[in-house]
């Protein structure tokens, strides 16, 4: 019987030092995008990867339609050429469309670059701010919503601001009516 009660006691000091650490939980649900979406500088930003991916589509263009003149050239000109001369042109042409093709993969992944080179400075200006609420409010944990994804936080109270909290940090209005696409 001694151990028994013991043994309620052990368990029962150990459920209030749960509960005691509990309350001391604070949890932050934010979205992410939303805030990069209205952070000024990215109106520039946008500006900014549409010229450059429009310098890319016009060098990518250029350099296929140079290569439809070659294969037209060599289309025309086929028939009056030796078989050695049409065999070196035609290896000649493929080399050609594999550059092309090269090139245009090099071109996405310089896209991708220069895209993460213009956000890296936002999101870095983001997440400080992001770290900055949550130690002023005294969050222990901020989970960020994913769109289109199931939310990392099952559970969140509806009077928690954290996302207005982080625009009103960076001096950013939340639109009339809320979030864009969540009304």
């Amino acid at each position: 019987m001694m151990k028994a009660k013991f043994i309620l006691s052990a368990i029962a000091i150990f459920c209030v030092g749960f509960v005691a650490q509990a309350q001391d939980v604070k949890i932050g649900y934010t979205n992410v995008e939303l805030i990069m979406d209205l952070m000024p500088e990215m109106e520039q930003i946008g500006a900014d990867i549409q010229d450059y991916s429009q310098q890319l589509q016009t060098q990518i263009q250029t350099k296929s339609a140079d290569f439809q003149r070659q294969v037209q050239a060599y289309q025309q000109a086929a028939q009056t050429m030796t078989e050695e001369a049409r065999n070196a042109k035609e290896q000649e042409l493929t080399k050609v469309q594999q550059d092309l093709q090269k090139y245009q993969q090099d071109s996405e992944v310089s896209y991708q670059r220069k895209l993460q080179e213009l956000l890296d400075p936002v999101q870095t200006k983001v997440f400080n701010a992001i770290n900055a609420v949550a130690a002023e409010n005294n969050y222990t944990h901020v989970f960020a919503e994913s769109a289109g994804q199931s939310p990392i936080l099952l559970y969140t109270r509806d009077e928690d601001k954290f996302t207005e909290l982080v625009l009103a940090k960076l001096g950013i209005e939340l639109p009339e009516g809320g979030a864009p696409g969540q009304q």
